[in-house]
Formats: C-alpha cells, sequence, structure tokens
C-alpha cells in the first residue's frame, strides 16, 4: 500500500522560510511525478510545483515561481519542498502527491501538512 507521509508545515511570519518533506514508501509501480499541492480555506485544491521523477524537470504554478523550489532525493523516494519569501496567501494545508507511470494521474495523497502565514 502507497503511503505519502508530509511534514515541515508550521507557522512563520511573512517573508520568512519553511522546507516541506514527503518521503513515499509501498510503492509498486514507476513513478512518473511527484507534485505539491495546497488547499486554503473555502478554496479548491491547487497545484503548486511538480518534478518529474526520472528527467527531474520541475514545473510551477505563477503564484510561487521564484520562490518555492521543488526537489527530489531518489534514494529517499522524498520530494521537498523549499518555500521562501513566504506571503500570507501561502496558508493552507500542502499535500503532496503521486503520479504512476500507468496514469500519469495523481492517484495518491499524503495526508497533508499545515503552513500559516503571518503578516
Amino acid at each position: 500500500q502507497v503511503q505519502l507521509v508530509e511534514s515541515g508545515g508550521g507557522l512563520v511570519q511573512a517573508g520568512g522560510s519553511l522546507r516541506l518533506s514527503c518521503a513515499a514508501s509501498g510503492r509498486t509501480f514507476s513513478t512518473y511525478a511527484m507534485g505539491w499541492f495546497r488547499q486554503a480555506p473555502g478554496k479548491e485544491r491547487e497545484f503548486v510545483a511538480r518534478i518529474r521523477w526520472i528527467s527531474g524537470t520541475t514545473y510551477y504554478a505563477d503564484s510561487v515561481k521564484g520562490r518555492f523550489t521543488i526537489s527530489k532525493d531518489n534514494a529517499k523516494n522524498t520530494v521537498y519542498l523549499q518555500m521562501n519569501s513566504l506571503k500570507p496567501e501561502d496558508t493552507a494545508v500542502y499535500y503532496c502527491g503521486i503520479a504512476p507511470e500507468y496514469s500519469k494521474s495523481y492517484n495518491y495523497w499524503g495526508q497533508g501538512t499545515q503552513v500559516t502565514v503571518s503578516s
């Protein structure tokens, strides 16, 4: 059974930084990509960043481009999200997801980690 465990969330002042981690276990498939999404209260879940598992190619939402960096450690089956210059509007529950090669869709999700940015 696939498990994704996020960590690293917390409370930070505007302009500060946080680093999220997401460790994957139990995979029996090849990975197409891993990504980060977020959901603020009263809003739909939105895409933040993703990284192709083999090539390392990255893609970001415009709202975080230049401030957030996604990276991975294949040996540890872990993906990271370095978040700098945080803004109050970045406040949300952050989820990581994994997209298998067979679907190229995010079929598996972690439980989420809360990020709160105070002004």
